[in-house]
């Protein structure tokens, strides 16, 4: 039986489907995000996560929300510290997501160094890939997603990161010590 830590209800046309928390061997899912560019005047644009990470070895990481605390204080610059040795481990991409619009992710990436550091923030504003996930984390008002990493390689999840017993599970340090 899956434990309630492991699956989400999902309300699709008044009924409930079981979507189980992501594991090891997981295709990612082919979703479209959004992602403002620094400095860019284009306005978001369109991107494809599974056209972003085909044939690349990446770490992609979610939190509850930009500018949070833990968030900005901790699992944030754990990765944006990380990047030289994430690389060394082949690991081309680092992607952070979170339900946050894309002006916040943009900010959040300008204003915390992380997009100097060369990762990308990319905005899950309709939830759409926190649910495909399996991490929907519940709130009185608006859909935050759980916090997690991951390492995908060819679009398959080979290392999952959970946040279930510890928010320092999914840092990179853990990641980096897995690879």
């Amino acid at each position: 039986a899956l434990t309630s830590l492991l699956q989400k209800a999902i309300e699709t046309n008044n009924r409930k489907i079981m979507v189980a928390e992501v594991k090891v061997g997981d295709k990612i899912p082919n979703i479209v995000l959004t992602e403002l560019a620094p400095g860019s005047s284009e306005g978001p644009q369109e991107v494809n996560l599974v056209d972003l990470i085909q044939g690349q070895k990446v770490a992609i990481f979610g939190v509850p929300g930009a500018f949070t605390p833990g968030c900005s204080k901790s699992h944030l610059p754990s990765f944006i510290t990380a990047q030289d040795d994430l690389k060394s481990k082949g690991v081309s991409t680092t992607i952070c997501v979170a339900t946050n619009d894309a002006y916040v992710m943009e900010a959040w990436g300008r204003t915390s160094g992380g997009s100097d550091a060369g990762i990308r923030f990319l905005s899950d504003t309709t939830g759409e890939l926190t649910k495909a996930l399996g991490l929907e984390k519940p709130t009185p008002v608006l859909l935050r997603t759980k916090r997690f990493s991951l390492i995908a390689e060819n679009g398959v999840v080979t290392h999952y990161f959970s946040s279930a017993q510890q928010s320092s599970d999914t840092w990179a340090p853990q990641v980096l010590s897995a690879l």
